[in-house]
Order: structure tokens, then sequence, then C-alpha cells
């Protein structure tokens, strides 16, 4: 069950993904060097419309395919939060490598 999972937020800090029961979970994998990166407009957007009625969404940033999340992961939450103003929560990029 995902309610037994942890992952790392971008500030390096644990997430219990079990205080999120009950809660519908949105898990995304992102890349700030995309052809996909308009993506978090919307994705934002539906944070804004239904995170008080209980939406969470947890963006993964990865650099595996084709190095295109560069950067570190505060370098990716500034990207994000200047060019696209996202407020959900980003974690720690998954893959550095390639």
């Amino acid at each position: 069950m995902i309610y037994d999972y942890q992952v790392t937020t971008g500030k390096g800090e644990v997430l219990d993904l079990a205080s999120y029961n009950g809660k519908v979970i949105m898990v995304v994998n992102t890349a700030t060097g995309c052809g996909f990166t308009p993506q978090y407009a919307p994705i934002e957007q539906l944070y804004k419309d239904y995170h008080d009625k209980g939406l969470e969404i947890l963006d993964i940033p990865c650099n595996q395919f084709g190095a295109q999340a560069p950067g570190t992961d505060d370098e990716i939450h500034e990207f994000c939060t200047m060019h696209f103003n996202t407020t959900f929560p980003q974690m720690k990029k998954s893959c550095k490598r390639y």
C-alpha cells in the first residue's frame, strides 16, 4: 500500500506517506528541461482547485531520461516556483545519473 512508503523531500526531510491516509495522492514524474515542462501549470491548477478537498500532489523530478532534469533540488524548485508558481510539494530528484 502506498501509505507504507516514505519519500524524501527536496529539502532532505523524510515524508511518511501514511500522513496522507484518507487523501487522494497524485504522484507526478517531472523534468524541467522536457518538452512537457508546461505541465506544471495545469498540475498547479489541479492542486489549487482540489487541495482543500483532499488532493495531495507529490512532484518527483527525474533526470533519468536524456538528462532533462538538470540542476540541484533547490534549483529545480526555484525554476518551478519562478516560472509556474508551483506550491505543491516537490520531492528529491529520483535519479541524478545520465
